[in-house]
């Protein structure tokens, strides 16, 4: 992803990455279901008011970071937003917790240096939606977030936070996947 320049007003910024990402004018926020690419798989979700609530301030997050919406770049943003916080966004820390799993297998490093990021950043997750910070400029909002100074070498703590936060997630995709496999097994059951 092209990283926006700080004299750059949000709202432009947010229309170019919309149009680069073909999301739509409005960012396909007023879609019934969204299309989700996991590499070559694409899963189709409810794009349900939690969800638009949370993907408003997920996509001005990827405006700020410059992380790409390819896999590895949600792998990135999810990490980053899981580290700095997602408030009370419980859409934002599901999708988060689901994507960084993911970026332990295709991007290892970057998912660990993102996270890195992210506890030394402010996410806007702290906050309700507010149509103002389209009028701001992208170096304020990369000021806002603190992602104008340079993450500081890693310490015990940030490891550890990693490894916290690694629990929950490696969790909801093993529950997850659980699920998913109960049907099945029932069925084999049945005809064995």
């Amino acid at each position: 992803m092209p990283l926006y320049e700080d004299d750059l007003a949000v709202a432009d910024a947010r229309a170019r990455y919309f149009r680069d990402n073909a999301f739509g004018d409005d960012g396909g926020y007023a879609k019934s279901w969204v299309r989700i690419a996991l590499g070559p798989v694409a899963v189709f979700v409810p794009n349900t008011a939690a969800r638009v609530r949370a993907v408003r301030l997920h996509d001005l997050h990827h405006v700020a970071t410059g992380y790409d919406t390819d896999l590895v770049g949600e792998a990135e943003i999810a990490a980053w937003e899981i580290a700095s916080g997602c408030g009370g966004y419980v859409a934002a820390w599901v999708l988060n917790l689901y994507a960084m799993v993911i970026g332990l297998f295709v991007a290892r490093e970057a998912t660990w240096r993102a996270f890195l990021r992210g506890r030394h950043s402010r996410s806007l997750y702290h906050a309700a939606w507010d149509e103002r910070l389209l009028d701001a400029s992208v170096g304020a909002l990369r000021a806002r977030l603190r992602l104008d100074v340079p993450a500081p070498a890693p310490s015990a703590t940030d490891r550890a936070a990693f490894a916290f936060w690694l629990v929950p997630a490696l969790a909801l995709v093993l529950a997850t996947l659980a699920l998913l496999a109960a049907p099945l097994l029932l069925l084999l059951r049945a005809l064995g």
